[in-house]
Protein backbone atom coordinates (compact mmCIF):
# COMPACT_ATOMS: atom_id res chain seq x y z
CA UNK A 1 0.00 0.00 0.00
CA UNK A 2 1.37 3.04 -1.10
CA UNK A 3 1.29 6.57 1.61
CA UNK A 4 1.26 10.05 1.63
CA UNK A 5 3.95 12.57 2.96
CA UNK A 6 2.16 12.07 6.51
CA UNK A 7 2.82 8.29 6.33
CA UNK A 8 -1.04 7.90 5.85
CA UNK A 9 -2.55 4.91 3.62
CA UNK A 10 -4.18 6.73 0.34
CA UNK A 11 -7.19 6.08 -0.82
CA UNK A 12 -6.56 5.97 -4.83
CA UNK A 13 -4.50 3.15 -6.68
CA UNK A 14 -3.16 5.06 -9.90
CA UNK A 15 0.39 5.36 -11.43
CA UNK A 16 1.66 8.33 -8.89
CA UNK A 17 0.89 5.83 -6.16
CA UNK A 18 2.99 2.85 -8.15
CA UNK A 19 5.81 5.50 -8.33
CA UNK A 20 5.82 6.81 -4.65
CA UNK A 21 6.03 3.46 -3.41
CA UNK A 22 9.13 3.02 -6.57
CA UNK A 23 10.80 6.28 -4.71
CA UNK A 24 11.32 4.66 -1.62
CA UNK A 25 13.07 1.87 -2.29
CA UNK A 26 15.05 4.15 -4.65
CA UNK A 27 16.40 6.61 -2.05
CA UNK A 28 13.99 8.98 -2.04
CA UNK A 29 12.99 11.23 1.49
CA UNK A 30 9.49 12.07 1.46
CA UNK A 31 8.48 13.40 4.99
CA UNK A 32 6.56 15.64 6.78
CA UNK A 33 9.37 17.93 8.46
CA UNK A 34 12.79 18.45 6.97
CA UNK A 35 16.17 16.81 9.28
CA UNK A 36 19.51 17.53 9.28
CA UNK A 37 19.95 16.08 6.02
CA UNK A 38 23.65 15.54 4.14
CA UNK A 39 22.79 18.21 1.93
CA UNK A 40 26.11 17.67 0.11
CA UNK A 41 24.14 14.56 -1.71
CA UNK A 42 20.60 15.67 -1.03
CA UNK A 43 18.21 18.26 -2.68
CA UNK A 44 15.84 19.51 -0.44
CA UNK A 45 12.31 20.54 -1.49
CA UNK A 46 9.33 21.62 0.74
CA UNK A 47 6.16 23.76 -0.13
CA UNK A 48 2.89 23.19 -1.90
CA UNK A 49 0.94 20.13 -1.65
CA UNK A 50 -0.56 20.82 -5.00
CA UNK A 51 2.21 20.61 -6.39
CA UNK A 52 3.72 17.69 -4.63
CA UNK A 53 2.69 14.89 -6.96
CA UNK A 54 4.75 16.50 -9.56
CA UNK A 55 8.02 16.72 -7.77
CA UNK A 56 7.03 13.25 -6.41
CA UNK A 57 6.81 11.78 -9.59
CA UNK A 58 10.01 13.36 -11.50
CA UNK A 59 12.26 12.47 -8.09
CA UNK A 60 11.03 9.28 -8.37
CA UNK A 61 12.00 9.09 -12.41
CA UNK A 62 15.06 11.54 -11.38
CA UNK A 63 16.42 8.20 -9.14
CA UNK A 64 16.04 6.30 -11.81
CA UNK A 65 18.99 7.50 -13.40
CA UNK A 66 20.90 9.16 -11.12
CA UNK A 67 22.86 8.40 -7.31
CA UNK A 68 21.48 11.56 -5.45
CA UNK A 69 18.69 11.56 -2.78
CA UNK A 70 15.14 13.72 -3.09
CA UNK A 71 13.72 15.08 0.26
CA UNK A 72 10.21 16.37 -0.48
CA UNK A 73 7.83 17.76 2.22
CA UNK A 74 4.44 19.14 2.00
CA UNK A 75 4.20 22.53 4.27
CA UNK A 76 2.18 24.57 2.03
CA UNK A 77 3.71 27.09 -0.19
CA UNK A 78 3.86 29.67 2.60
CA UNK A 79 4.91 27.70 5.35
CA UNK A 80 7.84 26.41 2.64
CA UNK A 81 8.77 30.15 1.38
CA UNK A 82 8.87 31.34 5.44
CA UNK A 83 10.16 28.55 7.10
CA UNK A 84 12.61 26.87 5.28
CA UNK A 85 13.42 28.20 1.88
CA UNK A 86 14.12 31.82 2.28
CA UNK A 87 16.14 30.59 5.68
CA UNK A 88 18.15 28.16 3.44
CA UNK A 89 17.16 25.23 4.31
CA UNK A 90 15.98 23.95 1.50
CA UNK A 91 16.78 24.34 -2.04
CA UNK A 92 13.69 24.40 -3.91
CA UNK A 93 9.99 25.23 -2.93
CA UNK A 94 6.81 23.87 -4.61
CA UNK A 95 4.69 27.06 -5.30
CA UNK A 96 1.25 27.13 -6.19
CA UNK A 97 1.36 30.92 -6.29
CA UNK A 98 3.99 33.03 -7.52
CA UNK A 99 6.17 34.38 -4.32
CA UNK A 100 4.73 37.34 -1.86
CA UNK A 101 6.85 40.47 -2.11
CA UNK A 102 7.09 40.17 1.75
CA UNK A 103 8.76 36.53 1.00
CA UNK A 104 11.21 37.60 -1.52
CA UNK A 105 12.02 39.95 1.19
CA UNK A 106 12.90 37.40 3.56
CA UNK A 107 14.88 35.54 0.79
CA UNK A 108 16.65 38.68 0.19
CA UNK A 109 17.49 39.40 3.59
CA UNK A 110 18.99 35.77 3.80
CA UNK A 111 21.27 36.05 0.57
CA UNK A 112 18.70 33.39 -1.15
CA UNK A 113 17.91 34.79 -4.84
CA UNK A 114 14.70 32.23 -6.11
CA UNK A 115 14.11 31.83 -9.24
CA UNK A 116 10.49 31.27 -10.65
CA UNK A 117 9.78 28.23 -13.19
CA UNK A 118 6.47 27.18 -14.70
CA UNK A 119 5.95 23.53 -14.04
CA UNK A 120 2.24 23.07 -14.99
CA UNK A 121 -1.60 24.58 -14.90
CA UNK A 122 -3.86 23.28 -12.41
CA UNK A 123 -8.02 23.57 -12.21
CA UNK A 124 -8.19 23.92 -8.51
CA UNK A 125 -11.56 22.08 -8.26
CA UNK A 126 -14.36 22.33 -5.82
CA UNK A 127 -15.42 18.93 -4.54
CA UNK A 128 -18.63 17.41 -2.87
CA UNK A 129 -19.77 14.16 -1.52
CA UNK A 130 -21.30 11.94 -4.61
CA UNK A 131 -24.29 11.95 -2.23
CA UNK A 132 -25.02 15.55 -2.50
CA UNK A 133 -27.33 14.68 -5.60
CA UNK A 134 -28.96 18.53 -5.84
CA UNK A 135 -25.29 20.23 -6.72
CA UNK A 136 -23.73 19.59 -9.66
CA UNK A 137 -22.33 23.51 -10.51
CA UNK A 138 -22.05 26.74 -8.86
CA UNK A 139 -21.80 30.46 -9.82
CA UNK A 140 -18.93 32.32 -9.15
CA UNK A 141 -21.19 34.55 -6.66
CA UNK A 142 -22.68 31.44 -4.69
CA UNK A 143 -18.76 29.87 -4.54
CA UNK A 144 -18.08 33.58 -2.54
CA UNK A 145 -21.16 33.63 -0.95
CA UNK A 146 -20.42 29.99 0.86
CA UNK A 147 -16.34 30.95 1.40
CA UNK A 148 -16.69 33.91 2.81
CA UNK A 149 -16.08 35.25 6.77
CA UNK A 150 -20.23 35.12 7.14
CA UNK A 151 -21.65 34.04 4.62
CA UNK A 152 -24.04 30.73 3.77
CA UNK A 153 -24.48 28.06 6.90
CA UNK A 154 -27.05 26.23 5.39
CA UNK A 155 -27.13 24.84 1.59
CA UNK A 156 -31.06 26.08 1.31
CA UNK A 157 -28.84 29.74 2.11
CA UNK A 158 -27.39 29.59 -1.26
CA UNK A 159 -30.41 28.10 -3.17
CA UNK A 160 -33.60 28.52 -1.47
CA UNK A 161 -34.22 24.64 -3.09
CA UNK A 162 -31.30 22.95 -1.65
CA UNK A 163 -31.57 21.55 1.80
CA UNK A 164 -32.11 23.41 4.49
CA UNK A 165 -28.45 21.55 6.24
CA UNK A 166 -25.78 22.42 8.00
CA UNK A 167 -22.72 22.81 5.31
CA UNK A 168 -19.51 21.20 6.75
CA UNK A 169 -16.29 22.97 5.05
CA UNK A 170 -12.85 21.47 4.17
CA UNK A 171 -9.80 23.41 2.63
CA UNK A 172 -6.77 24.33 2.49
CA UNK A 173 -4.76 25.83 5.43
CA UNK A 174 -3.39 29.39 5.81
CA UNK A 175 -0.16 28.41 4.91
CA UNK A 176 -1.14 27.11 1.97
CA UNK A 177 -0.83 28.76 -1.43
CA UNK A 178 -4.21 27.14 -2.89
CA UNK A 179 -5.89 29.43 -0.19
CA UNK A 180 -4.44 32.63 -1.44
CA UNK A 181 -5.01 31.67 -4.77
CA UNK A 182 -9.02 30.71 -3.95
CA UNK A 183 -9.45 33.73 -1.40
CA UNK A 184 -7.65 36.08 -3.78
CA UNK A 185 -10.15 34.94 -7.26
CA UNK A 186 -12.95 33.95 -5.58
CA UNK A 187 -13.65 36.55 -2.96
CA UNK A 188 -13.98 40.54 -2.82
CA UNK A 189 -11.28 42.66 -1.60
CA UNK A 190 -13.87 43.23 1.64
CA UNK A 191 -14.01 39.79 2.18
CA UNK A 192 -12.56 37.15 4.36
CA UNK A 193 -12.10 33.61 3.96
CA UNK A 194 -14.16 32.05 6.25
CA UNK A 195 -12.26 30.43 10.06
CA UNK A 196 -14.81 27.91 10.69
CA UNK A 197 -13.67 25.15 8.69
CA UNK A 198 -11.30 22.17 8.78
CA UNK A 199 -8.29 23.63 7.59
CA UNK A 200 -5.21 21.40 6.39
CA UNK A 201 -2.23 20.89 4.41
CA UNK A 202 -3.14 17.11 3.34
CA UNK A 203 -5.46 17.05 0.51
CA UNK A 204 -6.08 13.51 1.32
CA UNK A 205 -7.90 14.81 4.30
CA UNK A 206 -9.94 16.53 2.64
CA UNK A 207 -11.22 13.68 0.66
CA UNK A 208 -11.51 11.59 3.63
CA UNK A 209 -13.44 14.35 5.35
CA UNK A 210 -15.98 14.49 2.46
CA UNK A 211 -16.30 11.01 0.63
CA UNK A 212 -19.61 10.29 2.75
CA UNK A 213 -20.37 13.27 4.42
CA UNK A 214 -23.54 14.19 2.19
CA UNK A 215 -23.35 17.89 3.43
CA UNK A 216 -19.84 18.46 3.00
CA UNK A 217 -17.87 21.06 0.64
CA UNK A 218 -14.38 21.55 0.16
CA UNK A 219 -11.61 22.53 -2.43
CA UNK A 220 -7.56 21.61 -3.50
CA UNK A 221 -5.54 20.97 -6.90
CA UNK A 222 -7.00 19.10 -9.31
CA UNK A 223 -4.62 16.54 -9.17
CA UNK A 224 -6.39 14.72 -5.80
CA UNK A 225 -10.26 14.61 -7.61
CA UNK A 226 -8.62 12.88 -10.38
CA UNK A 227 -6.79 10.39 -7.96
CA UNK A 228 -10.30 10.24 -6.39
CA UNK A 229 -13.45 10.61 -8.85
CA UNK A 230 -15.03 7.92 -7.02
CA UNK A 231 -14.99 9.30 -3.39
CA UNK A 232 -15.91 13.01 -4.62
CA UNK A 233 -17.41 14.90 -6.88
CA UNK A 234 -16.03 17.80 -8.71
CA UNK A 235 -18.47 20.80 -9.33
CA UNK A 236 -18.68 22.82 -12.28
CA UNK A 237 -18.32 26.90 -11.86
CA UNK A 238 -20.59 29.01 -14.13
CA UNK A 239 -17.96 32.56 -14.36
CA UNK A 240 -20.71 33.86 -16.49
CA UNK A 241 -20.79 31.74 -20.12
CA UNK A 242 -22.26 28.95 -18.15
CA UNK A 243 -21.12 25.65 -16.09
CA UNK A 244 -17.82 24.05 -16.98
CA UNK A 245 -16.45 21.11 -15.46
CA UNK A 246 -12.88 21.18 -14.21
CA UNK A 247 -10.33 19.18 -16.23
CA UNK A 248 -7.16 19.12 -18.31
CA UNK A 249 -8.97 19.77 -21.38
CA UNK A 250 -10.85 22.79 -19.80
CA UNK A 251 -8.02 24.76 -18.21
CA UNK A 252 -5.52 23.41 -21.17
CA UNK A 253 -8.00 25.70 -23.49
CA UNK A 254 -8.51 28.57 -20.65
CA UNK A 255 -12.00 27.50 -20.75
CA UNK A 256 -12.57 26.22 -17.05
CA UNK A 257 -12.01 30.12 -14.96
CA UNK A 258 -11.59 31.78 -12.53
CA UNK A 259 -9.72 28.95 -11.16
CA UNK A 260 -7.07 27.77 -13.38
CA UNK A 261 -3.63 28.74 -11.96
CA UNK A 262 0.02 28.21 -12.67
CA UNK A 263 2.25 25.77 -10.78
CA UNK A 264 6.04 26.84 -9.93
CA UNK A 265 9.20 25.77 -8.38
CA UNK A 266 11.27 28.02 -7.26
CA UNK A 267 14.91 27.00 -6.77
CA UNK A 268 17.89 28.98 -4.49
CA UNK A 269 20.32 30.45 -7.28
CA UNK A 270 22.93 29.42 -4.77
CA UNK A 271 21.86 26.17 -4.65
CA UNK A 272 22.90 25.91 -8.53
CA UNK A 273 26.31 25.61 -7.48
CA UNK A 274 25.73 22.24 -6.34
CA UNK A 275 25.54 19.36 -9.34
CA UNK A 276 22.70 17.75 -7.62
CA UNK A 277 20.80 20.31 -7.64
CA UNK A 278 21.29 21.60 -10.94
CA UNK A 279 21.23 17.70 -12.92
CA UNK A 280 17.32 17.69 -11.00
CA UNK A 281 16.29 20.81 -11.77
CA UNK A 282 17.13 20.78 -14.99
CA UNK A 283 15.63 16.77 -15.43
CA UNK A 284 12.59 18.71 -13.78
CA UNK A 285 12.22 21.26 -16.78
CA UNK A 286 12.88 19.15 -19.50
CA UNK A 287 9.91 16.72 -17.97
CA UNK A 288 7.57 19.61 -17.83
CA UNK A 289 6.04 19.50 -20.87
CA UNK A 290 5.75 15.67 -21.14
CA UNK A 291 3.17 13.37 -20.20
CA UNK A 292 4.58 12.82 -16.63
CA UNK A 293 2.63 15.80 -15.31
CA UNK A 294 -0.16 15.33 -17.27
CA UNK A 295 -0.29 11.79 -15.75
CA UNK A 296 -0.46 13.11 -12.34
CA UNK A 297 -3.50 15.29 -13.05
CA UNK A 298 -2.23 18.49 -14.17
CA UNK A 299 -1.65 20.03 -17.64
CA UNK A 300 1.83 20.13 -19.32
CA UNK A 301 3.66 23.21 -20.09
CA UNK A 302 3.75 23.83 -23.79
CA UNK A 303 7.14 23.46 -25.92
CA UNK A 304 8.03 26.83 -25.65
CA UNK A 305 7.97 27.41 -22.40
CA UNK A 306 9.86 24.29 -21.57
CA UNK A 307 13.06 25.97 -23.95
CA UNK A 308 12.27 29.75 -22.49
CA UNK A 309 12.80 27.74 -19.11
CA UNK A 310 15.53 26.12 -19.48
CA UNK A 311 17.54 29.06 -21.23
CA UNK A 312 16.85 31.06 -17.71
CA UNK A 313 17.88 28.15 -15.63
CA UNK A 314 21.25 27.52 -18.09
CA UNK A 315 22.12 31.42 -18.12
CA UNK A 316 21.53 30.92 -14.31
CA UNK A 317 24.10 28.14 -14.09
CA UNK A 318 26.66 29.83 -15.98
CA UNK A 319 25.98 32.99 -13.54
CA UNK A 320 26.41 30.80 -10.59
CA UNK A 321 29.45 28.57 -11.84
CA UNK A 322 31.38 30.92 -13.47
CA UNK A 323 31.28 33.44 -10.63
Amino acid sequence: MSRDASGEPSSGVGRRHFLAAAAVSAGIGVSGCIGAADRAREVNVAGSSTVFPITEVVASAFSEEHRATVSISQTGTGGGFSNFFCPGMTDINNASREIADVEREQCGENGIDPIEFTVATDALTVVVSPEASWIDCLTVEELRELWREGGADTWSDVRDDWPDEEIEFFGADTTSGTFDYFADTILDESDSHRTDYHATERDRTIVQGIQGNRYAIGYFGFAYYDENPEQVKAVAIDDGDGCVEPSLETAREGEYTPLSRPLYIYVAREALRREDVREFVRFYLERSSTDLVNEVGYVPVSDAQREESLERFEEAVAEVTDA
